[in-house]
Parts: C-alpha cells; structure tokens; sequence
C-alpha cells in the first residue's frame, strides 16, 4: 500500500511538473485592413507544434517549456510574420496583422471541373443566392445549376444531367454524406420537385467533373452542399401560393450557442390545374405534404453539431392516351413516403487537427400501380401482345444509412492532409407483381488527400479512394489528380484526372447480381481568371465510359462510351449599374452504347450546343426584383428501338427533336404591413411565368408496337406560373422566398 501511495505521489508530481511546463498560445491573424484571415497556419518556429485560424481568425495551441519561443503566422498572399513570446505565464496572448507582398495574389485554389457557390464567394463568384436566382428554377438547387456550362436542359425529368452522363450519374451530398432521394417520386414527362429547402445550404459547390476522392458513387458529378450553422436571430415564416401554403420558425438561444426549428409545407395542384389546363387527364392533381425540423449546437469555439429531418409524402394520379390503342387510355398513379435524417459533427483539434463526422439515415417507400383502361376509366385485361403488360404494381422499400468520418492535418503554408472512412449501408425490397427480391450491401471506403503548394503560384490536390461492395464482391480503386497554375495577371489554369465508379441501379441488380461497377475516366483542362467583378471561364474536357449496364440480350456491362466538349462561362457585374447578368455556352459530342441500343449512340437526353443567358436587377426606388433567364439548345435525338423482322434489336427510326427555346421572367414586390410592430415584417408579392412565348418544346417520342404511330413527349401545359404572398417576422427572409418559390 504504501508503495502505491509512493508511486501514485511520483506520478502525480510528473503530471503537475508537464503542466507547469506547458503554456497556451492563443490569439488572432488579420490582414492589413483590420479583416480576420481564415486557415491561416501559426506555429512554434522549429517545432511541429502548430495551429490553424478559425472562420474569426482566432487560434489556440498548447507549448512546452518556458523562456522565450517564435512564433510564426503565415498566410497565402501575404508576408510572414514573427513574434517572439516569453512563456513564464499559462496563457499568452498574441495577435498578428499580416501585410500583403506586393503584387500578391489570392491563394490558388484547384478548380478544374468545379463551380463553387458558397458564402465566401466574392465579386463574380457564384453564392447560393445566384444559383436560386435564376428565373424559373421551382426552388430546386439541381434545377438552377441547369443555368451553368455543362449541364442539359431536360424537360421532362428532374435531377442534374451533366456531360453525357444520366441523371443517376450525379449525385448530391448534404454536409458530407449522401443525400440517397433529393427529389420526390418519378412520374413520366413531368419534372418533380427537391425535397429540401434551398436555403437550408451556406455553400454550393458543383462538381461537373474531377471531385475530391473524399467523394465517391458518382459516375458523372458531385453536388457537394453544406448546411448553415446557427441563423442570426430567431424569425418565423409564412407563405400562400395558389400551389402551396407553408410557414415556419427559427428559434435561437439567448446565449446564441444553439437553435432550433420546424418548418411545414402542403402542396396540391389541383385549383391551379382547373385555371392552367394540363395535357395529363389528372385525377389525382400532384400532391405534396412536407416537414422539416433542425437543431444546431455550437459546442465550442470551433465545433459544432448539426441535425437534420425531412419527412415528405407524394401522391400523383393521371391518365394519357394509349400509344397502342386510340380507344384505350394509360392510367398511372404513385404514391410515395419518405423520411430523412442527417446528423454531423465537426471540431478543431490541437496541434492543426480538424475531425469532420457525419450518420445519414434515409426510408423510401414508393408504390407505383400502372393500369390499362377503356374510354370509360375501368380497367381492362387484355391477355396478348403489347397490352398484356400494360398493368402492373412495383412496391420498393428503400433503407438506406451512411456513416463517416474525416480527419484533417494542416500543415505550414495552407497545406493539408485530409484522409477518412465511410461505410453505406443498402437494404432494398423490390415487390413487382408477384415476383419479391431482396438486395443487400455493405459499402466500404477509405480515402485521402493532399493540399499542395509547390510554390506560391503552383498548387496540386493528390487523393486516392478504394470502396468495396459485398454485394457486387469487389475492390474498387481511384486515383485522383488536380494541378494549378496562377499567372501575374491572375489568370489560373487547371488540371484535372481521375477514375470514378459507381454501383449499377437497383433495376438492373434485379436482373443480374453479377454486374460489377461502372467506370469512368476525366481528363480536364480549363483557364478562368477573376477581376473587377468579372469571371471568365473556358473548360475542355475528355471522358471515357466503360463497363455500362446493357440490358439486351441479357444483363451485362457489356457498354461503353464517350464524352468530349467544351464550356465557356463569363459573368459581368460591373459594366451596368445595379445589373448583373452571365452568359453560358456548351459544346457536347458524345456517344455511348449501353441499355438496349444496339450500337453506340449519341443519347436520347444529350444535345451537341446550349447557350443560356441570366439576367438579373433590382431596381431600389420601387423595391422591384426583375429575374430573366433564356435558354437556347439544339434538339435531342429519338430513336424508335424494337426487334425486326429477323429478331435482331434494330434502330427502326430516328430523328432530332425541334430547338429547345425558353425563356422565363419571375418578379418581385417589397413591401411591408405591419410598420409599428415590435418585429415587423418583411413581406412580398411574387409572380411569374416560364415558357413565356409558350413555345412548344418537344423532348422526344414514344413509339407503338407496330411502328406506325409516335407521340411526343412535351411539356404539361404551354406555360406555367406563378403568384403568391409571403411574410418573414424576425429577419428579412423575403429574397430566399422569392428565389424559392419563383
């Protein structure tokens, strides 16, 4: 015992020995106008002890021992600077005012395939209030990207198709983790709306090619998005919409370290279908039932915890023509669930580490009843060719989780080391008819990657991913590569390479559980140079498919294929007073064989040239927001793909649909109702119309079984439009309304 006692009185004098030789360092970098500097590194000069700033510029790391240490901030752009300490005390402040070197510029930051939007974005960058902005996006941020080079402008189904790829090829990830059913249930020729608020997101980055190896599953793009932290005051929330009626609340803490809300929304368009006539026979008009709840955490100077749900339901019933049959009608009606959580957590860790955590859970129910039906709406059994699959039911259950983990090292100079896991889990049940199927899969991942500054100019980002699927049984490994140069002028050119996978959809897993992973090969090079509020950016691009999904004469990855083109995007917000405007153009040739085309193609849903214009004004003297966006694109190509007399799967017509040309105008009225309140409002009328000249546009055709008839596949109404009121108490929120609804 007393032995004990003596080693437990030696440990304890150890430990308050280390104390008492240790100090904290804390304090702040700013730049030479007073403005703090984030990401700037700080160190213990000749030691590896180091730090990084905060958003606020602030730092804090441990020393050891006492008398005098340098301590050294650096920052990209500016000149480094030294102060020496004497470590007598257990906390020492110090601040640093960094000068700029002369004709310094701003960091290089690798932007080969990738538009960023975020909060820190300046002069003619793109923020998340850009990208809503665009007249005619319905509130979904996938939508509104259809505004920038890349992208194709796809009437008739929602989601991001970018660069020759589908719409499953690009994919979206909330804080880091997978965001598995961002918009509500499919049905035919009729875009459907996100599931999340827009303005639940502080960034945007949009990735067309060449992501992060941080990312992964996505074949084509990366829609990274990243949430906001706590709002600025507490506020609440109204609006009424001939389609939708909402209203919501933020509460934050008097302390303002946490905050919590709820957000609920109905939507129907049954009133605006009797006004506006639709081409479907609706007899269950869209129906949408949504609510939202969050709360934020501040845990410390620099951590936070995050946490997310949605719960979404959808209900759509309509009727159309028979292609097969001038006296019989196609009846199709979904019915939909949904429920989505998001947790994530991030904090700053001493000496220079950051740990970046996240869990995703996501249950998707969709029923899906197709019918046959007589002029009199009963339905009907037909027992031979093509009608005798004309009525079905597909009932899917979707479970779907996601964890994952990020550690960060920052090194001297803004370098860094990232490197983390991530684990999917995947259970589907797939009833069709009287056929039930079952699919489950763990997907595992590890990745890394580097920030490098070769030199003060030239920077690189090195990373590598490795995923495997229990379900497809094999180990997948990515290399990813980006290099950037800066010029005197500011102009910067990049590169970019890397390999990307992704799992087959479910469909086709059901078919054959013996597919492996699609794979496609990026080669980019751009320039883009920044200055005076003006961007300018040309892209050129190579991208190489292999092992795609075909699906005649069986399931295989029997596919391949190619996309190569060129972008060009200028923005301009300083020629004309209060006006800002960008201007895009695309180039595409492309071609893959996959599904059932017999041979490689140019795809049904790819146009070799869009061009768009984005016009934007507020005119302050009669608080008027005027948005103008135009959109001008080459026809799709269609293709009528059946067996012919020899049995061989054959094309038996093609063509290229009419010019796709749309333009759309949304407006704004600000105003306020309620001047002597305490917490007055802030309060709008919006209106506006897209397709304004109701130009007919044609996005392909669906062909009879006999080859003699085909229907086009158009839009639902000539126009669309839109008017309502909306209110905010607290904060002034009525821009997010504007740019949400309109």
């Amino acid at each position: 015992m007393a032995a004990l006692k003596y080693y437990a009185l030696v440990v304890c004098i150890c430990l308050a020995n280390y104390c008492l030789a240790q100090a904290t360092v804390k304090g702040a970098v700013a730049n030479n106008r007073k403005h703090p500097l984030a990401d700037a590194s700080v160190y213990v000069k000749g030691t590896a002890t180091a730090a990084t700033t905060d958003s606020t510029g602030h730092f804090v790391f441990t020393v050891k021992g006492k008398g005098v240490q340098a301590i050294v901030a650096s920052f990209i752009g500016f000149k480094e600077a030294e102060k020496q300490i004497d470590v007598n005390d257990t906390v020492v402040e110090i601040n640093f005012v960094l000068q700029p070197e002369e004709k310094a510029l701003e960091p290089v930051v690798v932007s080969a395939g990738s538009f960023e939007a975020s909060d820190k974005a300046k002069g003619a960058s793109l923020t998340p209030m850009d990208a809503m902005t665009v007249a005619g996006n319905g509130g979904d941020i996938a939508n509104s990207l259809r505004a920038l080079p890349g992208t194709q402008q796809i009437g008739d189904k929602e989601g991001l198709f970018v660069r020759g790829g589908t719409s499953e090829e690009a994919k979206q990830f909330v804080d880091g983790t997978l965001l598995k059913s961002p918009n509500y249930g499919s049905v035919p020729g009729i875009m459907q709306p996100a599931r999340l608020n827009p303005f639940l997101f502080k960034g945007i980055l949009f990735n067309t090619g060449g992501y992060s190896a941080l990312y992964g599953q996505a074949l084509s793009s990366a829609l990274i998005l990243e949430t906001i932290d706590l709002p600025d005051k507490s506020s609440a929330s109204l609006h009424i919409f001939p389609m939708s009626v909402g209203a919501g609340f933020q509460d934050l803490a008097r302390n303002k370290k946490s905050s919590y809300g709820i957000n609920t929304n109905y939507g129907s368009y049954a009133l605006y279908n009797e006004v506006v006539k639709q081409q479907p026979d609706f007899f269950h008009s869209p129906e949408y039932i949504e609510t939202d709840a969050n709360f934020r955490i501040k845990t410390s100077k620099t951590g936070m915890l995050k946490f997310y749900t949605n719960y979404g339901y959808n209900h759509t019933g309509m009727r159309n023509a028979n292609i097969d049959s001038s006296d019989l009608v196609s009846s199709f009606e979904t019915r939909g669930r949904n429920l989505y959580a998001n947790l994530s957590y991030r904090e700053s860790l001493s000496p220079g580490w950051k740990i970046d955590a996240g869990l995703a859970y996501n249950y998707n129910k969709q029923i899906i009843t197709n019918k046959l039906e007589d002029g009199n709406n009963s339905q009907l059994f037909i027992p031979y060719f093509p009608f005798n699959n004309q009525n079905n039911t597909l009932n899917s259950i979707s479970n779907f989780a996601q964890a994952r983990m990020v550690f960060t090292k920052m090194l001297t100079h803004n370098q860094a080391l990232r490197f983390g896991a991530e684990h999917f889990y995947n259970r589907d049940d797939y009833h069709s008819n009287d056929t039930f199927t079952t699919l489950k899969d763990d997907l595992t991942a590890l990745f890394a990657e580097a920030d490098v500054y070769v030199a003060k100019n030239i920077a690189a980002k090195i990373g590598a991913r490795a995923e495997y699927s229990s379900l497809l049984k094999k180990m997948n490994w990515a290399l990813r590569l980006s290099f950037a140069y800066r010029f005197n002028d500011g102009g910067q050119v990049n590169l970019a390479y890397g390999v990307f996978y992704q799992k087959p959809e479910l469909i086709y897993l059901i078919q054959n559980r013996a597919l492996e992973s699609a794979q496609a090969t990026h080669y980019i090079i751009n320039y883009q140079k920044k200055a005076n509020n003006r961007l300018i950016r040309v892209e050129a691009y190579y991208k190489k498919y292999k092992d795609l999904v075909t699906t005649t004469p069986v399931t295989a990855n029997d596919g391949s294929g190619f996309a190569k083109g060129i972008e060009l995007f200028f923005r301009d917000k300083r020629t004309f007073k209060n006006f800002d405007y960008w201007i895009t153009y695309t180039w595409l040739d492309t071609k893959r064989k996959f599904l059932n085309y017999p041979y490689a193609l140019q795809p049904n849903f790819a146009t070799p040239h869009t061009a768009s214009l984005a016009i934007k004004r507020f005119f302050q003297d009669i608080n008027l927001s005027a948005n103008l966006s135009y959109t001008l694109a080459t026809g799709r190509p269609y293709y009528n793909i059946q067996y012919d007399a020899a049995g061989k799967l054959a094309v038996l017509d093609q063509g290229t649909a009419a010019m796709y040309n749309q333009m759309n105008v949304s407006f704004a009225y600000l105003f306020n109702l309620f001047k002597k309140w305490r917490n007055r409002d802030f309060s709008g009328i919006g209106f506006g119309v897209n397709n304004v000249f109701g130009t007919k546009q044609v996005f392909g055709y669906n062909y009879s079984y006999n080859r003699l008839y085909k229907m086009a596949i158009t839009q639902p109404a000539p126009r669309s439009y839109y008017v309502g009121l909306f209110m905010s108490f607290g904060i002034d929120r009525r821009d997010d309304f504007i740019n949400e609804k309109l």
